[in-house]
């Protein structure tokens, strides 16, 4: 058996990744990129964690990971259970195991980590960016005062909130 991913690099990582710190993320991947074994399992751990990267830093709306409530530690802890099983299946190639350890570890340490409302709100606020892109702004009405600036956004963060998946 080759030797892991150093675990204290890729908790770091997953700290950076969730907190949105992308600059500092990237330099610890490239470090974990110099510190591991060269293997198969660690290919497939490291391109793992390159993806988490890439899905927080574009907030693809589709990714598994821009779905997730990263504060409903039951979930989370369904998803590390399912990722193990994938990581102890015999059918799984050695990548592919060091892929779903990956994402095991990232179930592991999200718990413990202080998810900041901020965070999942980032999410949120790019949808809310998004629609307010879609509709265009009324021409013959004056510029909106704040009262009304203040109820379409409020309006727009009720229909967030609808369309949240509940736990």
């Amino acid at each position: 058996m080759t030797k892991p991913v150093p675990k204290i690099y890729s908790t770091r990582f997953f700290q950076l990744i969730t907190s949105r710190q992308f600059a500092e993320a990237e330099r610890i991947l490239e470090r974990i990129k110099q510190k591991m074994h060269v293997s198969d399992r660690n290919r497939g751990y490291f391109q793992a964690l390159y993806g988490m990267l890439l899905t927080m830093k574009n907030s693809d709306r589709y990714a598994f990971l821009s779905t997730v409530d990263l504060t409903d530690m039951k979930q989370l802890k369904n998803y590390r259970k399912e990722f193990l099983s994938h990581v102890e299946r015999r059918l799984h190639d050695e990548y592919d195991r060091g892929y779903f350890e990956a994402w095991s570890d990232y179930m592991k340490i999200l718990p413990k980590i202080e998810v900041h409302k901020s965070t999942v709100n980032n999410r949120n606020s790019a949808k809310l960016a998004e629609e307010n892109v879609k509709q265009p702004e009324p021409k013959d009405e004056a510029k909106p005062t704040e009262d009304k600036y203040e109820e379409k956004i409020t309006r727009n963060h009720q229909s967030l909130l609808r369309d949240y998946p509940k736990a």
